[in-house]
């Protein structure tokens, strides 16, 4: 059966998580952050995810808003840095992260090919919106999917099944493309091709099932999708 149906991940796929951080230590006033704002990205990052599996094990969850500054209050504290100031300039920066150089001309091409196009995030609606519209994608994407509709983070099933309710596809008809490795792997078990964009080169996760694809990022989405 073809594929007929891209979606794609947000954060980290689409989105360039780091770009906040990064941006804020270009900025004069946030001096303290030019030596340590990798390490900020990558712990903000690290707990953002950490808590949303948390919430999905334990049934208590929040929309990923509050998640995002959750991740963020223990990335700072960790790098003692107590600046209100600084917190609210990285989650406004957050709201409307950079996209992916090659992202606006892979989705378009991917509708001229007749291809359906969406996001599936564990964002909430209102921090899709904003990413989106801030990137100028969203006349190339046919719907964002949030896991707000059903409750629970990735990788539950109910967030993969939103995209068989939005679209009637049968998994094997869609390809589904994410920067997590886990994301990758999880929706694969649930019976979607995939694919894993590893921009940083980390090992393959240790889980029951693996991505069939792995590339170094999302330009060659377009071939792919044709070829399954």
């Amino acid at each position: 059966m073809s594929i007929t149906t891209c979606v794609f991940d947000a954060y980290g796929t689409l989105f360039d998580v780091a770009a906040a951080a990064r941006q804020a230590a270009a900025e004069p006033e946030n001096a303290a952050l030019v030596d340590i704002w990798p390490k900020l990205a990558e712990d903000w990052r690290r707990k953002q995810l950490e808590y949303s599996w948390l919430r999905a094990i334990t049934g208590v969850h929040a929309d990923f808003w509050q998640v995002t500054g959750d991740g963020l209050d223990w990335a700072m504290e960790a790098a003692g840095l107590d600046d209100k100031r600084l917190r609210e300039r990285l989650m406004a920066l957050y709201a409307e992260l950079q996209a992916y150089d090659e992202v606006p001309e892979m989705l378009t091409t991917l509708k001229a090919e007749g291809f359906a196009t969406a996001i599936l995030s564990n964002g909430a609606p209102g921090m899709l919106k904003a990413a989106v519209d801030s990137a100028g994608i969203g006349d190339v994407l046919d719907d964002v999917l949030s896991v707000e509709s059903c409750g629970v983070f990735k990788p539950n099933r109910k967030v993969y099944d939103l995209v068989g309710k939005r679209f009637r596809t049968k998994p094997e008809e869609v390809l589904f493309v994410s920067s997590n490795g886990w994301d990758a792997a999880a929706a694969a078990g649930y019976g979607f091709a995939t694919a894993w964009v590893n921009r940083s080169g980390q090992p393959i996760d240790q889980l029951p099932w693996t991505p069939d694809t792995i590339l170094p990022d999302l330009t060659t989405i377009p071939d792919l999708a044709a070829k399954l």
